[in-house]
């Protein structure tokens, strides 16, 4: 835990932040601005000194000092609790019931039928979610959504930046019900903001999550242009996934070039991943804090090949399964069979690891001397005791050499000049 409040650049500096962008409405938009970093990191910038009340409220809300379990009094008794996986009201496999949802989602489009479902029901009055820009394909941007048709252009997956909740305190403004589809650590983000906002829980209905990988910079998108010639702004459309599962990443250009890379040979070399340092010691990359969360279902962690497209669902807590119900019930979601814990450790071996590594590069980190954010019913001590003494040992000693090293810190933030 932080053992005093952080600057703004302290937390950037030190590989906290994940660029959410909660902290510019907390710190009031004509204090902070987002820009565009030259690694291609959305990072927060004080445009003026922060008062100590900004800065306060700001180490209250960040998701880079602050990570919490889920909300007390939304977990039943009857929910299935595992050390890794957390607690599970119910857990499926299944997919979107309309073809042509299950085939644009990234995966088989759980969340974007329950989003969708949302607002045609009336539990929602507005999604908040995030989507392709539509004057620059490559980049990320949040999204309103207020009907079925507008929840369906935002699916699909990004992997670039994305700050989700630069307005958040503009939709509680609106004082009607909203659902927010985001990433773990956006969750996290809100679910503080709670804490000293009684508006989020009046307004947030519901929080939608998905199983993360980790948030990559711009930079890796921009080596996949490189590698075809082909200047961001001669782009018409950039898509990770979707139409099909996993399918393309798929590039078009306005003078009508087409490209292509399939899954693995986009992620299949992990060292080009360029995944942001916050994704490196995420203790809550599998939405602990969400209503509900959705996820790949492949073997081994990778796809081996393309199909139809089904989603791992994790049923979170009696509101999620609320949901849920209502949707399967409404035949929005079709669900293929009961899926269990250990079910999950073989579709995402990856959590399993990092969640038994966070303690030890917790330790491994202080050591170092750097600030780790405060973890509260997180069972990250629990998951550690899964390891063996030796591969604690590793975990930590190799997160102090690359904090002292600097590799999971960042540059003081600053804008990337424009070409």
């Amino acid at each position: 835990m932080p053992k005093a409040l952080l600057s703004l650049d302290e937390i950037v500096e030190n590989g906290l932040c994940i660029g959410c962008g909660l902290c510019l409405p907390v710190a009031r938009p004509e204090q902070v601005e987002l820009v565009m970093t030259p690694e291609g990191r959305e990072r927060p910038v004080a445009r003026r000194p922060l008062s100590e009340a900004a800065i306060e409220r700001i180490n209250a809300v960040c998701p880079g000092t602050r990570i919490a379990g889920p909300p007390h009094d939304q977990t039943a008794g009857s929910a299935a609790i595992d050390s890794v996986w957390g607690s599970a009201e119910s857990i499926s496999i299944g997919h979107a019931t309309d073809p042509d949802v299950r085939f644009r989602g990234s995966t088989a489009g759980v969340l974007t039928a329950l989003g969708q479902f949302l607002l045609e029901s009336g539990r929602a009055k507005l999604v908040l979610h995030v989507g392709a820009s539509n004057s620059a394909p490559m980049r990320t941007e949040r999204r309103l959504s207020f009907d079925a048709v507008s929840v369906l252009e935002g699916a699909g997956s990004r992997y670039g930046p994305a700050a989700p909740l630069v307005d958040f305190c503009e939709v509680l403004d609106r004082k009607e019900p909203f659902a927010l589809i985001a990433k773990p650590c956006d969750v996290t983000a809100v679910r503080n903001l709670a804490r000293i906002d009684p508006r989020v829980d009046r307004y947030m209905c519901y929080a939608l999550s998905f199983l993360c990988g980790g948030t990559s910079d711009l930079t890796k998108s921009e080596e996949v242009l490189e590698e075809f010639g082909v200047r961001e702004s001669e782009l018409q459309l950039f898509r990770y996934r979707g139409y099909g599962n996993p399918s393309l990443n798929t590039i078009e250009t306005k003078d009508g070039r087409r490209f292509g890379l399939t899954y693995q040979q986009l992620w299949e070399d992990e060292s080009t991943w360029m995944i942001q340092p916050r994704c490196k010691i995420c203790p809550d990359a599998i939405g602990l804090a969400a209503d509900l969360v959705a996820s790949d279902v492949w073997p081994g962690g990778g796809p081996t090949g393309e199909d139809d497209g089904f989603n791992g669902i994790i049923v979170r807590n009696r509101r999620g399964l609320e949901l849920y119900e209502a949707a399967l019930a409404a035949g929005k979601l079709t669900v293929t069979r009961p899926a269990t814990f250990r079910d999950f450790d073989t579709f995402q071996p990856h959590q399993v690891r990092k969640r038994r590594a966070i303690w030890a590069r917790y330790l491994g980190m202080q050591k170092a001397g750097k600030p780790v954010p405060a973890t509260i019913d997180l069972s990250v001590k629990d998951c550690a005791r899964q390891n063996t003494v030796a591969e604690n040992l590793h975990e930590a000693r190799g997160a102090r050499d690359r904090a002292r090293g600097g590799r999971l810190g960042e540059p003081r933030p600053i804008a990337r000049r424009l070409d």
